[in-house]
Formats: structure tokens, C-alpha cells, sequence
């Protein structure tokens, strides 16, 4: 029945658009919004009342062509029920190819990746982009007091059920002790918010689209790092169910080397390792008060937000491995002339 009900939200957003509402579609994986594919078209159906998908129609016609956002059909629904209707990129997703993908065609891909990056971030943010409900990483949108929201969510943390208050003050220490790597906070850029290989299409030989800037926002550079470093640790937590088992991270291990060679000012930063920390902390605290414990996080999976923020606290998380080269669990000992992109200066 919940299909049933999400192919008619989709069918009538092609009438709302003028299109031909019986076209045969077929439903796509997506973990945000109900999509629907046809041979022509795509339709993003988001059910929160939020309106995300209004801020990516206003966004995307003022992208680069390099950037390779589909062209938008129409824009359209209600509070709980907007929509978004594009037209059809060719490729597939790159996170679907990249198992069977040779290094070459791997390293290709990444070197475009890093091109258009480049490109994306070259963007002015609009002044007028409307407001986000609420950003991955919890951080002020202005240049200073940026960790103010951040440090407010660690106050309720610390009266949640099940987070231990040692962890919550480890927490608030390294914020209190490493927010001014962050100032100024450059908001004048655009980055993409939501950036792994899920959102990017692949057609074999050349990346055709970067898509799903519901989350973009105006931020530093680097920003963009959080989401992709933890993609590349654990890709397998990112992708659709039906290639899950095919999904690992000894596959993306060369891929923070590979960007850092081809797009060097990403990681130039002299505290960048302490900024990747704050911007991961920030992430977490807000996917915590989401998602809150309901157990001891002895009894919860190793990647629910209270444990990963805890490895985090204590120095031992996917950025600590990229920062000193060593790999207990990890594979990314992947050697490179630059060494550890996020090493410690």
C-alpha cells in the first residue's frame, strides 16, 4: 500500500506538471525523498514539511553547466508533499558502477570528481537561497560564534538518557579548545552539503551529473569533506540494499589520496585535521539529538551517532586514520607521494 500511495503522489505530480501521468515509471533507492524514474524524467517526491526541494528548483538553473545538474520541468506540491521534476541525465549512479570500476577508470573518475568540485565551488551562494531547516553539521551560518548551535546541543546531550556526560564534556573540550580554526567562517561559497558518490552519475568514461542539492548551502570548501571522508570510510552505509554486500572501503581507500593530488586546496588548511574534527563532531551531536540512544551504546552498532562521536572524542575515528597513516580496521594505509591528506601539521 505505501507504494501504491507514493507511485500516485508521483503520478500526480506529472499531471500538476503537465505531463503524461501514465508513463511507465519504476521507483528508485533514495534515503530522503520518494523517487521515480521514467525514460524521460526523474520525480523527487519529499514527504517532510519542510519544502528542501523548493530551495534545489531556485538553486539549480544557477549552477555551472560543468556541474551537469538536469535541467528542471517544473516545480510544484504542497507543505509534506513538494515536488521536483527533472529531466533525465545519462549514466548511472557511480556508487552502483565502482565495484566492478578497473583503478583506471576509478582514478578518472575521481580526477573528474575533482574538476567539478572546482567548479561548484567557484559558485557564489545566492544571497536570497531560501533558508535550510536544518544543515548536516550543526554550525551558524555567519562568520563568527559559528559552534554557538553546536554547544547548545551539547547542553541537551547531556540530558539525554543513555549518553554518557563523560563523553558529552570530552565533546564540548575539543570544541571549546579548537572552535577558532573555523573563524571566519567564509559563507560566500556554495558547497554541495550531501556530497558522496550516490549523488554522482557515471557513464562509463565521463561523470555527466553531480545531483540532490537539497542540503547546499554557503560554506567553506572543506565543508564538502565531512560527508565524502565518511563515505569513503564506510561507503557501505550509503548506498542502496541491493549492492550493500558488494559495497567496501578497501574500494575507496585511494580516493582522499587521489582528490587531495587533484583538488590540493581542499586540504590545505594548516588545522585542517582539526576542522574535519569539529565538522564531523558537529554532524554527529545533530544526527544524536535525531536519533537519540535508546540503550547503552555498548549494546547499539558501532556506527550509530553516540559511538561514532565517542571514537571521535577519543582520537580514533576515520580522520585520525587518514591523519597519521595507520589502519587498524581501516584500509586506507594506501601510500602516496604527499602522504596523509589530513596529516597533522
Amino acid at each position: 500500500m505505501t507504494n501504491q500511495w507514493a507511485e500516485a503522489r508521483a503520478r500526480r505530480a506529472l499531471a500538476e506538471a503537465g505531463l503524461d501521468y501514465a508513463m511507465p515509471l519504476r521507483r528508485a533507492s533514495s534515503v530522503t525523498n520518494e523517487v521515480w524514474i521514467s525514460d524521460e524524467v526523474v520525480i523527487r517526491v519529499n514527504r517532510r514539511p519542510n519544502q528542501r526541494l523548493r530551495r534545489e528548483a531556485f538553486l539549480g538553473p544557477l549552477l555551472p553547466p560543468e556541474v551537469g545538474y538536469p535541467d528542471i520541468v517544473a516545480y510544484g506540491g504542497e507543505l509534506g508533499a513538494d515536488w521536483l521534476i527533472v529531466r533525465r541525465r545519462p549514466g548511472e549512479i557511480l556508487a552502483r558502477r565502482w565495484p566492478t570500476m578497473t583503478t583506471g577508470e576509478r582514478r578518472s573518475a575521481t580526477r573528474q570528481f575533482a574538476l567539478l568540485l572546482r567548479n561548484l565551488h567557484a559558485v557564489r551562494c545566492p544571497d536570497d537561497l531560501p533558508a535550510i531547516d536544518a544543515a548536516p553539521q550543526l554550525l551558524a551560518n555567519r562568520e563568527y560564534d559559528v559552534v554557538e548551535p553546536l554547544m547548545g546541543a551539547l547542553a541537551t546531550l547531556d540530558t539525554m538518557p543513555y549518553v554518557d556526560p563523560r563523553l558529552v564534556a570530552r565533546v564540548r573540550n575539543i570544541v571549546e579548545d579548537t572552535a577558532p580554526v573555523l573563524e571566519p567562517f567564509d559563507t560566500t561559497r556554495l558547497v554541495h552539503g550531501d556530497l558522496h558518490f550516490e549523488n554522482v552519475l557515471w557513464d562509463g568514461r565521463a561523470i555527466t551529473a553531480l545531483l540532490d542539492f537539497e542540503w547546499a548551502r554557503g560554506g567553506p570548501d572543506d565543508l564538502d569533506l565531512d560527508v565524502l571522508l565518511r563515505f569513503c570510510a564506510y561507503p557501505y552505509l550509503h548506498v542502496a540494499e541491493d549492492y550493500e554486500a558488494q559495497t567496501h572501503s578497501r574500494d575507496y581507500a585511494p580516493v582522499p589520496y587521489w582528490l587531495a593530488e587533484d583538488y590540493p586546496e581542499l586540504f590545505s588548511h594548516p588545522h585542517r585535521l582539526d576542522r574535519m574534527r569539529l565538522f564531523c563532531i558537529a554532524y554527529d551531536v545533530r544526527e544524536l539529538l535525531t536519533f537519540p540512544p535508546p540503550r547503552p551504546a555498548s549494546e547499539l552498532s558501532p556506527h550509530h551517532p553516540v559511538n561514532r562521536l565517542d571514537r571521535t572524542s577519543r582520537g580514533i575515528s576515520h580522520l585520525d586514520r587518514l591523519a597519521d597513516g595507520l589502519d587498524p580496521e581501516l584500509p586506507w594505509d594506501f601510500t602516496s607521494e604527499m602522504g596523509p591528506p589530513l596529516a597533522r601539521r
